[in-house]
């Protein structure tokens, strides 16, 4: 495989796994510094199983560090300028004029 299709699989990896409302809250939330699972558990209001399916496809991925202490596991972005991916975003996709309206 050449280093440009390398590149472009990893890059399509991370899109797939940011995909997905409960995976996009989860690195959004890591954006602000490392969370342990249960706190996760709670934001995504998930139950525990389907929390760390989650994050395993975000590790898998590369989007994610974790770290056991004790019996927790916390979890952080490698990458904290992910979010600046989702802010130039942002300025791509205009806002629905109904959201808008409503300010």
């Amino acid at each position: 495989m050449s280093s440009s299709a390398a590149r472009d699989s990893r890059r399509i990896a991370v899109i797939k796994a940011l995909a997905h409302p409960s995976r996009l809250a989860i690195a959004e939330a890591l954006q602000d510094g490392e969370r342990c699972v249960c706190e996760l558990r709670d934001l995504v209001g998930a139950d525990l199983s389907t929390v760390s399916k989650h994050l395993t496809v975000m590790r898998k991925a590369g989007l994610l560090d974790m770290e056991k202490r004790g019996l927790n596991v916390f979890y952080r972005l490698r990458c904290p300028c992910l979010m600046n991916f989702f802010e130039c975003l942002d300025g791509l996709v205009p806002e629905p004029a109904s959201r808008r309206s409503a300010r």
